[in-house]
């Protein structure tokens, strides 16, 4: 998409906290689903970089089969420390017709250390924000995000009480319709306690530790993205979030 049909916004108020999403007056349907999906690229994943890339695209792919594909935005973002602000924007929200996976996400070049709450930060508050302006312009809408990590918090800028805020604007359906948001462990079982707690003190959703990087469990990682991408968009207009997305993997 050219970069005339996007729009940038801030996020909470914080200078230097951006997204970006296509001009409302481009979009077609009466109703969107936001999704953003954040990825860890920090030092300790480059053992299965290429597995969790291929498990980014495989998920997007298959958003994309979906029978409400055209009402879903998607925005990819990767964390790490090595980033201003701790994350990097691969793409804002867009439509999933002007996405092509395989070409659009590259090498992951992980290095440097996990800024947890950049990465909920920025995923939470984007879509709040966005929503806020699709909202404005008579759009129904609701939202998911995945925060996929292999490791707790050690290097935000954002604090957990900006997170929280940002949750709980969503969860009380003050700006979109139901907001859900999913923090998954990969290859972080010692680090499951730590992940919970920060879950439960963030304001998200739920935690789920999807167990070791093979690829087996990254390709169930991936469908049950696209399952509940798909089932949170289905609800949009009940009222609430999902009630069909699972708690394990």
């Amino acid at each position: 998409m050219d970069s005339s049909a996007m729009v940038v916004g801030q996020i909470g108020g914080m200078q230097g906290f951006k997204f970006s999403g296509v001009r409302t007056e481009k979009l077609g349907a009466t109703e969107y689903t936001l999704v953003t999906i954040a990825v860890d690229v920090t030092g300790s994943v480059w053992s299965f970089e290429q597995k969790l890339l291929e498990t980014l695209v495989i998920a997007v792919e298959a958003c994309q089969k979906s029978p409400r594909s055209d009402n879903l935005l998607l925005r990819v973002i990767k964390f790490s420390s090595m980033f201003g602000n701790g994350v990097d924007e691969l793409h804002g929200f867009k439509p999933l017709t002007e996405i092509n996976a395989k070409n659009d996400y590259q090498a992951l070049d992980p290095g440097g250390m996990t800024p947890l709450c950049d990465a909920c930060f920025s995923a939470i508050g984007a879509m709040n924000a966005y929503g806020q302006k699709l909202v404005d312009d008579d759009f129904g809408v609701n939202a998911i995000a995945f925060i996929i990590t292999d490791g707790g918090e050690n290097a935000s800028v954002a604090t957990m009480k900006m997170v929280r805020d940002e949750a709980e604007k969503a969860v009380t359906g003050e700006i979109v319709e139901s907001m859900v948001s999913v923090l998954i462990g990969i290859n972080a079982t010692e680090y499951k306690y730590e992940l919970e707690q920060f879950q439960k003190e963030a304001g998200l959703t739920q935690y789920i530790d999807a167990g070791k990087a093979t690829k087996a469990k990254l390709a169930k990682l991936a469908d049950f993205v696209s399952q509940s991408v798909s089932s949170q968009s289905q609800a949009l207009g009940t009222g609430g979030p999902s009630q069909n997305i699972s708690a394990t993997i």
